[in-house]
């Protein structure tokens, strides 16, 4: 296979892995969706631009499949914590440049990462933060977690804000944000101006600290 774009295998095609082979097989890439479960590897045929019926414990099945050939690697594994764990042991024996696994449990999570995982998903603890930042402040529409306890947050603005301009909002001075960009519908407004005037459903692209993104959604 050529290594001009970047290819995905994603092995598991549980609920997990099958909907993130799908997006990214809907994003242009070129991904292979693993499984030995023969049902579950047929649902998959007619998403994905190709699909394999693999014991993944077995290096010598892997190789031969080419899973050596792909840039990055999803276990997406379920239950099977031993399978799981084989399975990225036989990645790093490949060689794989890139390698993500689902994690179980935190005990699950620990050995993955001695195992040399470039990333352990913990899928519901993840979602859980994701949705209590959601509901916590309810002018928060989608946020992402970065290092150093940073965050990205797109905040809607609500009724109450017509009528005032950027700079009422106090991002930078009352509040130690730095404002990224603000969406108005699917137009990109620039925020160089701190004098234009604000319309309610204006989305802002936030970077902050979560302590001071939350004094800022109470704020509005």
């Amino acid at each position: 296979m050529a290594k001009e774009t970047r290819s995905f295998a994603v092995i598991g095609l549980g609920a997990f892995g099958s909907t993130v082979a799908s997006e990214l097989a809907r994003f242009g890439n070129h991904v292979i969706g693993v499984d030995r479960d023969e049902k579950r590897v047929s649902q998959m045929a007619s998403t994905l631009p190709a699909t394999v019926i693999l014991d993944t414990t077995d290096e010598g099945a892997l190789r031969e499949a080419g899973i050596d050939r792909y840039d990055v690697v999803l276990v997406a594994i379920g239950r099977d914590i031993e399978a799981s764990i084989l399975t990225t042991m036989n990645m790093r024996l490949l060689g794989i440049d890139t390698i993500w696994v689902k994690a179980s449990n935190r005990t699950h999570h620990r050995i993955l990462s001695k195992l040399g995982a470039d990333r352990v998903i913990l899928p519901e603890q993840e979602m859980g933060r994701h949705i209590s930042q959601m509901l916590n402040n309810p002018v928060v529409q989608d946020y992402m977690t970065l290092s150093n306890g940073f965050s990205v947050v797109n905040v809607v603005l609500p009724e109450r804000i017509k009528g005032k301009q950027l700079c009422d909002l106090g991002i930078g001075d009352r509040h130690d944000l730095r404002l990224l960009g603000m969406m108005r519908g699917t137009e990109h407004v620039p925020c160089s101006d701190r004098d234009m005037d604000l319309r309610p459903e204006d989305k802002l692209i936030l970077l902050g600290k979560r302590a001071d993104l939350r004094r800022f959604g109470d704020a509005l």
